[in-house]
């Protein structure tokens, strides 16, 4: 679906489950492809060149930044989820677009990740103070960086992007922890050797290598019915 039909699709309120979707992918491709490099003065080119270069020789912990020779402006970074919260064991990543004021306008952050928490938005925005009303603009890409992180383990629902994980924050945490853990499982679990996710792995391994290799039908059938669960999850996700 493109062009017109799209767009009147999207006015109408009648998109498929599977284009919302690939509606969101495509903004999310988007968003990693975003260049402000001709935006900017060479000034702010080479200070922001010479802090990505320090973070990536010295990253704060838990956080992985990626040099782009090719186009300066393009700061992309991993979080690992933090312990303690229904997004460890996740790698993350997040990019920030540099707007032509800056630094002394506040850089947009963006998870081209999916993840499930009150201040990202379903196109991966990110809202938070200190991209906002608490700007300054000595802080630097450190700052944000590590501030993104702090949000991973303190959520603020009264600045939400995404209202469902707002309210289940507020009103019944466990429900809304789950929702994240199944999220970060399905889409932030780094891949294994062989190409599958964690959860992959996890299903395909449930009963041991031991007791995999000599399962009967029951143990066949439940090994199936683990697949179309998990199937059954995506198509609702």
């Amino acid at each position: 679906m493109s062009g017109p039909l799209l767009t009147r699709s999207i006015r109408l309120g009648t998109l498929s489950q599977e284009d919302r979707v690939k509606l969101k992918m495509t903004a999310r491709t988007a968003f990693a492809r975003v260049s402000n490099v001709e935006n900017l003065s060479p000034q702010v080119l080479r200070q922001v060149w010479k802090e990505v270069t320090e973070l990536a020789r010295e990253p704060p912990e838990g956080i992985k930044v990626f040099l782009n020779e090719d186009d300066t402006s393009d700061v992309q970074a991993t979080i690992e989820g933090p312990d303690g919260t229904p997004y460890v064991g996740g790698l993350f990543r997040m990019k920030l677009v540099l707007g032509k004021d800056f630094p002394a306008s506040p850089p947009k952050a963006y998870f081209l990740t999916k993840i499930f928490h009150p201040n990202v938005s379903p196109t991966g925005e990110i809202c938070v103070n200190v991209l906002k009303r608490d700007w300054k603009a000595e802080l630097g890409i450190r700052h944000v960086l590590l501030t993104v992180k702090c949000l991973l383990i303190h959520p603020n629902p009264e600045s939400a992007l995404n209202e469902e994980a707002g309210r289940l924050l507020l009103e019944a945490y466990e429900d809304y922890a789950q929702h994240a853990r199944l999220i970060t499982e399905i889409h932030a679990m780094p891949a294994g050797p062989n190409g599958l996710s964690k959860l992959d792995q996890q299903a395909a391994t449930a009963d041991g290598p031991s007791a995999k290799k000599h399962a009967g039908d029951k143990d066949k059938k439940q090994m199936g019915k683990k697949k179309v669960d998990k199937k059954r999850a995506l198509k609702r996700l």
